[in-house]
């Protein structure tokens, strides 16, 4: 069985659901530290400006060790109305905005309490989108023995996974051998995609996925595989 494992993030790049599709089994690892300026609260959108980024503000301090899980949403300011606009000003005029805007922004008013809430809502809603079937869980639904690759196995024995799908900077981290002895290969996704009709000029690639959704519809499949094979640590 091949297994992801991801922190959630929000409304994460066609990359994030390529590695869900492609396994059998996704987690999502939310019971880690929160870490600020990275892609937990916040992504891009393509606009007729440029690049926007659409950041949840987050409860959070330097010195806290809280976990992705237990972040809290802050509400003081303004920012899901600022969010609904600026998706609302960049496609509105995009070929399949109306087929998904009102879902996203009922997601969006749900108030949810922590980051993990409202990511994993937005997550599962894009899958059903995309024809995802694959299955999730909580990482904090199974065991929470050892730390950094240790905790990472410990989890994919739990689930019973034969491997174990992830991102390609992973490499620079993972210790190769700890997972050949555990009897779990390692695959590697490779990121090189087809380009897809966007809006506003040449095509760039790393945004948030509403980005293919509302330009692409239904034909978003099409766009959403890698074009290269997953590279794999043999066993």
């Amino acid at each position: 069985m091949k297994v992801g494992i991801i922190q959630s993030n929000y409304i994460p790049w066609r990359g994030y659901f390529d590695i869900i599709d492609d396994v059998d089994l996704f987690i999502f690892y939310d019971d880690v530290q929160y870490t600020k300026n990275d892609w937990r609260n916040r992504n891009r959108l393509k606009t007729g400006n440029g690049l926007m980024w659409l950041t949840v503000p987050v409860l959070f301090k330097f010195s806290d060790k809280t976990l992705i899980q237990d972040a809290k949403i802050s509400y003081k300011n303004h920012w899901l109305k600022n969010h609904e606009k600026s998706i609302l000003n960049s496609y509105s005029k995009a070929s399949f905005f109306t087929s998904y805007a009102e879902d996203l922004f009922s997601i969006l008013n749900n108030k949810y309490v922590t980051i993990s809430e409202l990511n994993v809502d937005i997550i599962k809603w894009i899958m059903q989108k995309l024809n995802i079937k694959t299955e999730t869980i909580m990482s904090s639904a199974v065991t929470n023995v050892g730390i950094k690759t240790a905790r990472l196995i410990n989890i994919l024995k739990e689930v019973g996974a034969t491997s174990y799908l992830t991102g390609p900077s992973a490499k620079n981290y993972h210790d190769v051998e700890k997972f050949q002895e555990a009897g779990i290969g390692l695959e590697y996704k490779v990121y090189e995609y087809k380009e897809y009709p966007q809006l506003y000029g040449g095509f760039v690639p790393q945004v948030s996925v509403l980005d293919l959704l509302f330009n692409c519809g239904e034909n978003s499949r099409k766009y959403l595989k890698s074009l290269r094979p997953n590279e794999k640590d043999l066993l």
